[in-house]
């Protein structure tokens, strides 16, 4: 496994500088001048050229590429230019809430689309399995941040429960109160992968109860929930795991307009305003990042397969 694990990370190496080199070429395709975001309107070109030189931009785009991909094979993702400080330590700072808020709502996605897949397989062309198939649609057709402005209306105005906007940092007012002001972005986020991962059990559940082992356990006098729950779903894990997989690494590259919704310090709301900045660094830095997670993500589940189904071998 660990020759398995070695060959996965260096194959990925080449994909990663694929996304590097698009990032940097698609970042400087949009307009706007970072010299000029940081002196303002009212600079003179005397000044803006001194800076571009003090940012290294006035040097030639392969020279820039080669300079950021370099020290970031090293782990040094350059200088942020509005923070003036680390891209890692910037990124670092704002980790924290983007990981509770993903963690919450894979967490509600699980607990509402696994059981919802296997109530519809169970009860397959049957009135619940149509019923849990429309509200999956529903919940795939329902845009995130119109699902969160309804939440808010609901939960936080007509009915002041939660929080509507904010985060306080779990060193400060300690993990419930966190989740406290996360619940209604996770709700928004956790609805909409419940819906495709019910969609997945239900498919993957259906594949395995008519195996000639599920009728053998029937026969044998085991209960309904037994044979569903721990022969069944045991088998059908791998696909729900590959869609979990999807899914953190989807909600930690989109996160970026709920945070921007709920008024959440994480790295999507980063993002966001590292484009409006220009801030070429911080953003280079976050989407390198985030590709990072999607291969390690990736990982995770394939090594997860063998959990579930341990006849798979890595060769």
């Amino acid at each position: 496994m660990i020759n398995y694990i070695i060959r996965r990370l260096l194959a990925a190496i080449p994909t990663l500088l694929i996304v590097a080199l698009m990032i940097f070429v698609l970042i400087r395709m949009v307009p706007g001048n970072p010299a000029l975001v940081v002196l303002g309107d009212d600079a003179t070109e005397v000044e803006i050229a001194a800076m571009e030189r003090k940012m290294g931009l006035d040097q030639p785009a392969f020279v820039q590429f080669f300079k950021w991909i370099g020290t970031a094979l090293t782990g040094d993702l350059g200088d942020s230019i509005y923070y003036s400080q680390p891209v890692v330590k910037v990124i670092s700072a704002r980790l924290e809430p983007t990981l509770l808020l993903v963690t919450y709502a894979i967490i509600i996605g699980f607990v509402i689309g696994v059981p919802l897949g296997i109530i519809a397989a169970v009860h397959r062309n049957r009135l619940l399995d149509r019923l849990c198939m429309l509200i999956s649609i529903v919940g795939i057709s329902m845009p995130g941040f119109w699902l969160g402005l309804n939440l808010v209306i609901l939960f936080s105005v007509k009915t002041p429960l939660l929080p509507s906007v904010g985060y306080t940092m779990i060193r400060e007012a300690g993990l419930l109160s966190s989740l406290k002001y996360l619940t209604l972005p996770a709700f928004a986020l956790g609805l909409q992968r419940s819906a495709s991962l019910a969609r997945v059990t239900r498919s993957s559940m259906l594949d395995v109860l008519g195996d000639d082992y599920i009728r053998t356990a029937r026969s044998k006098g085991l209960t309904n929930n037994r044979v569903i729950v721990v022969h069944a779903l045991k088998n059908a894990m791998n696909l729900i795991v590959t869609q979990l997989g999807i899914s953190i690494a989807h909600l930690m590259g989109g996160s970026v307009v709920i945070e921007n919704l709920f008024n959440i310090p994480g790295i999507g709301q980063l993002a966001f305003d590292s484009i409006a900045r220009r801030d070429y660094p911080t953003i280079q830095g976050h989407i390198l990042f985030i590709a990072c997670v999607y291969v390690f993500v990736n990982l995770a589940v394939d090594l997860l397969y063998k959990f579930f189904d341990p006849r798979i071998e890595y060769n």
